[in-house]
This record gives structure tokens, C-alpha cells and sequence, in this order.
């Protein structure tokens, strides 16, 4: 355990209450350590809670429910007209966040910590200056003030004025017509939400594709489906200027060369997020940044070795289960520097909640070309799948990444019903290492989503030669 004879109030500071900060709080009180909490937000909570995903995934799966009513004919099911009374879906995800919330703020107030709502920023590498007039010195520091939402890369949007992924959760009124900019998660979620919802939908992407991480298979799928329920998709753009005539907004982009326009009522500017550490003083403790990016190790430690960052504030990956992972190897590697532990993305995974769902754990194609690793790849579509068929839920597939020698999974990726569910089963197969063989050779049971792992798997098996003591193993 860390050394807590020092001149210091806390020994450990957390900085920021979100799921990033309350897992490095909860593990360092845990491990002994005296720990002060200091969040500065106007709610308490976290992007997660208040903003990110519980928030999102409630709407969507209101926008589900819509969906699937709508189009109960194809099971022969009648249901007449289908409405949706908007004020009430946004009431009810309030009131879910609210509690949410509440159990946050009851774990951050229930004694552990000293808790402490103030902003916060550095006078030196051991003090912070709080918005409250007081300051407050800590032996460490672990910083996750999570992030914000970036600026436009228009001007004239801020003049026209825009939605962004934080505003857009509050509205009360369903606008008639809407122009997403942006193709990744946040603004595919809320591209189908608000076209579930009734809205007219037009997605302006400047990537080739939708999700430009992942391969191009899975974001075609993703891009048939949505023309499908009428999303009128631009991808390979420009975005040239944005203006504001009567009660309409127009963004004027380039695409294939030629200048062209898109309006609507509405506008929801969904390029992503950057780091929230403008704030925070930085440089006086000496901590290096890369733009707003807290730079750290894969200890979690940033430049100044005291002081640890979690969460969407370093990165690389702006998701809710690795900042938890960075928070407690960060309070870990603090309370006990003898017994260091590392982050470990081997088994990174993603999720984005469409319909098709996308879901994905480790190597993607064009990241394992990128890194040099040979791969074989073999896929399976689910309109040539019992269970799929029988939902009527045809677009997407299930494809596998293994080693060519050995046969171990190197990734998996889902784009098809319940895809977030279904990509567990690769995350607790690489977890284990297993190879395609041995997934190939576990019972599923028919008829199940699940099962279409298994075909994949049986291609692969079937062209990779092990050794008799590897499979023994």
C-alpha cells in the first residue's frame, strides 16, 4: 500500500464523478487510501448517466418498440394506427436518468469519500484550486473529467445554430425534418432514433462510409439497412457552409465533386466529442497533453508520476467499461506500486445500438492489415439464418478473424439483431483464448441467434491445421 505518512489532506484526489471517477474512488478506498472526490458539474452523475448511454439507449428503445408496432403486419398482427406521444417518451428517460442519477450521487455521498462539488484546477502538481475559494493538496491525483462536445467545423453553424448530442436529449417538440453531420455512433443512434420517432432524416458523413473504423462490409449492411427505412444517406463529403432561411436550416456540402444542399428544420451537429480539460490547468502540474488529451501509459500514468488520468479525458477509446477498467488499474497501480497492473486492449469491444446492432471485440480486417497480422476471416449472413428468418431481421452477418496457424480468435464482429448481445460470446471466447475449433465444437442450441457463430467457425476449422496437442490443450 501507498505510503500515507505525508503532509497532504488526501491521499488520493479523484477529479470528476463519473464512472471513470467513482471506479478509481471506490477501488482506492478499497485499498485503504483516504480519497477526496471533486466534481464541478452542474449534475452529478457522469456522461454515461446523464448524457451517454443510459440516456440514448432508453430513447432507442422506445424508437423500437415504435418501429417494431408499425410493422407488426409482417406477422400478421394488426394495430391499427401507430402514434408516438414524444413529450411522454422524453419524460420517461428523465425519470430513469433521475434515478440513475440519484444512486450515483448516494454512492459518492455515502461516507467513503470526501466529497466535494467545486471545479477544479491545478495550482501545482500537489494542490488544486477550487471553485469554492478553497484549495485542497492530495499525495495522487486521478483525473476523469470525461469530455465535451467538440466544436463545429463550420463557423456559420454556431450563427444558424445547431442541436448537438447533449441538447438533443432534452427537447420536448419532435422536429419535422433533421440533418445529422456525422456517421459515427452518436450520430447513427440518433439518426434512427429520431426517424423511428417520425422525422424526416438526412445523415451528411464526410468518411467514405458510415463507422469508418470498422470494415467496409459491416458498414455497408449497416448503410442498406437505413436507406431501407427511408434515412437519406451523403456519404464522401465536404461540408462547405451552413445558412438559415425562414424557419429552415440548409448545409451546403461537396459530394463526387458537384456542390450540393440538404434542409431541413433542424440541424444536429454529431461530430464526436473532445477531451474536457481546458479548465483544468494543466500545465502547472507539468502533465503533457496531445491537443486536449491527457497523455498517459498503459499504467494509466500520465507524465508526472503521481498523477493518473481515466476515462473519455485520455482515451484511446471514449467507452463507459474501459474508462471503469482505467479507474481501478489507475487507483490500483497508486495504493500499490509494488504490484503494477497494465490496460490490456487485446479485447477491445464496441458497440454501437442501431438496428442492426454492430458489435465488435478485438482485430478488425482493416486494423489487422494495418498492423501486419496474418488472418483468416470467414462470415455468415443472417438472412440465411433459422432463428433471424423467423424474427424477419435479415441484414447484417456474424464474421470471425482467427490465426492462421493456430486457430485462435482474433476478432469477431455482429451486424445484425441484438448484435451488443451476441458479441459476447467471442469477447468470453478470446477471454479464454479458445480457437475456432473449439467454438466450432460447443453445443448451441437450435433455433438461437447464437448458433450462427458456429458456421463461421466450422469454415475456419475446417481450413486450419493444428496440432493434435493444441487441441488437447
Amino acid at each position: 500500500m501507498a505510503d500515507t505518512h505525508h503532509p497532504y489532506e488526501h491521499d488520493l484526489a479523484v477529479i470528476g464523478g463519473g464512472s471513470g471517477g467513482y471506479a478509481a474512488a471506490r477501488t482506492a478506498h478499497g485499498a485503504g487510501l483516504k480519497v477526496a472526490v471533486v466534481e464541478g458539474g452542474a449534475e452529478v452523475g457522469g456522461l454515461c448517466i446523464l448524457r451517454g448511454c443510459m440516456p440514448t439507449k432508453a430513447l432507442l428503445y422506445a424508437a423500437e418498440i415504435a418501429h417494431l408496432a408499425r410493422n407488426a403486419g409482417t406477422w400478421g398482427i394488426r394495430t391499427g394506427e401507430v402514434a408516438v406521444d414524444f413529450p411522454a417518451v422524453m419524460a420517461r428517460k428523465r425519470r430513469l436518468i433521475q434515478e440513475f442519477a440519484n444512486h450515483r450521487r448516494g454512492q459518492l455521498n455515502d461516507g467513503r469519500f470526501h466529497m466535494v462539488r467545486a471545479e477544479a484546477r491545478f495550482r501545482d502538481a500537489h494542490t488544486l484550486d477550487l471553485s469554492n475559494g478553497r484549495t485542497m493538496t492530495a499525495r495522487h491525483f486521478v483525473i476523469c473529467t470525461g469530455s465535451v462536445v467538440a466544436e463545429p467545423p463550420l463557423p456559420s453553424l454556431k450563427e444558424v445554430g445547431c442541436l448537438t448530442s447533449d441538447s438533443a436529449l432534452e427537447l420536448d417538440k419532435l422536429p419535422e425534418s433533421l440533418i445529422v453531420l456525422g456517421g459515427g455512433p452518436i450520430a447513427i443512434e440518433s439518426a434512427q432514433f429520431f426517424a423511428r420517432m417520425g422525422t424526416r432524416v438526412t445523415v451528411i458523413q464526410r468518411g467514405g462510409h458510415l463507422l469508418r473504423d470498422l470494415d467496409e462490409d459491416a458498414a455497408v449492411a449497416l448503410e442498406t439497412a437505413f436507406k431501407e427505412e427511408g434515412i437519406h444517406l451523403h456519404t464522401g463529403t465536404r461540408l462547405i457552409e451552413a445558412r438559415k432561411h425562414r424557419n429552415h436550416k440548409t448545409v451546403v456540402f461537396e459530394k463526387d465533386g458537384l456542390r450540393t444542399d440538404a434542409s431541413a428544420e433542424e440541424i444536429l451537429f454529431a461530430l464526436g466529442r473532445t477531451p474536457n480539460t481546458k479548465s483544468l490547468h494543466l500545465e502547472r502540474a507539468g502533465v503533457e497533453l496531445d491537443g486536449r488529451r491527457i497523455v498517459t501509459n498503459d499504467r494509466m500514468q500520465t507524465s508526472v508520476p503521481h498523477i493518473f488520468a481515466a476515462g473519455d479525458c485520455t482515451g484511446p477509446h471514449e467507452i463507459v467499461h474501459i474508462a471503469i477498467q482505467q479507474g481501478e488499474i489507475a487507483a490500483h497501480n497508486i495504493a500499490h506500486p509494488e504490484e503494477l497492473r497494465t490496460m490490456d486492449y487485446r479485447q477491445l469491444v464496441s458497440v454501437v445500438f442501431s438496428d442492426p446492432q454492430v458489435g465488435t471485440v478485438g482485430l478488425t480486417e482493416q486494423e489487422a492489415r494495418k498492423r501486419g497480422i496474418d488472418y483468416l476471416t470467414a462470415s455468415y449472413p443472417f438472412n440465411d439464418h433459422g432463428k433471424s428468418l423467423i424474427m424477419e431481421a435479415l441484414h447484417g452477418f456474424v464474421k470471425l478473424l482467427a490465426d492462421p496457424k493456430s486457430g485462435e480468435i482474433l476478432g469477431g464482429c455482429c451486424v445484425g439483431p441484438v448484435g451488443g448481445e451476441l458479441i459476447h460470446e467471442i469477447i468470453v471466447a478470446m477471454t479464454r483464448r479458445m480457437t475456432v475449433h473449439e467454438l466450432a465444437a460447443t453445443p448451441h442450441y437450435h433455433p438461437t441467434l447464437a448458433e450462427i457463430w458456429t458456421y463461421p467457425a466450422e469454415e475456419l476449422a475446417g481450413q486450419i491445421t493444428v496440432s493434435a496437442s493444441r487441441e488437447a490443450a
